[in-house]
């Protein structure tokens, strides 16, 4: 019987999500939560809590955090499959009035496709792409909906910048205003 040496090639298949994946999907994702100019703001999703313990918490204004308070934000419930029922948030407005709503996130990312700004051409070739994250903003009586992934790119994003080769941003995927 004779015997073939292993190729130095690695094969591509879907599940390595490159750019020869396109378009890029995602089978798990992350999952965070934001709350602002609310009071009391809870979200439940896949049996984890984000938000306030205090139902009197008042939550700053997004303002407070600056022009780009979305930058820093980052999905910390990890590894999460695709997907768990739909996220349950309650909270009161600015103005006191009180809120519940569920977000479908299975039904937001039903495709399953990874919502991102990187022109195909621009990604590099032959790295992964990661779980994505999902996040959810309550941003006193409107909800929206974002996925953040981390896309590695040919070029550096600041010239001279060796750790910028990459684009890390949220994309507005959903909203709604109660």
């Amino acid at each position: 019987m004779a015997m073939t040496a292993p190729s130095d090639k690695p094969r591509i298949t879907r599940g390595d999500n490159t750019v020869a994946d396109w378009p890029l999907k995602f089978v798990r994702h992350n999952f965070g939560a934001y709350c602002y100019d609310t009071i009391g703001c809870k979200v439940l999703y896949a049996g984890f809590p984000h938000g306030v313990d205090n139902e009197d918490e008042i939550s700053p204004p997004a303002s407070s955090f600056g022009p780009d308070y979305q930058e820093n934000w980052n999905a910390g419930h990890l590894a999460l499959p695709n997907f768990p029922p739909p996220a349950i948030v309650t909270w009161r407005s600015k103005d006191g009035e009180q809120h519940h709503a569920e977000v479908d996130i299975g039904e937001i990312f039903k495709d399953r496709l990874i919502r991102h700004d990187v022109p195909r051409e621009d990604i590099a070739e032959g790295v992964s792409i990661s779980n994505p994250g999902i996040l959810i903003e309550v941003n006193d009586r409107t909800i929206n909906v974002y996925m953040k992934t981390y896309i590695p790119t040919k070029e550096l994003q600041i010239p001279g910048n060796q750790y910028s080769g990459h684009r890390y941003e949220p994309v507005l995927v959903w909203s709604r205003t109660y």
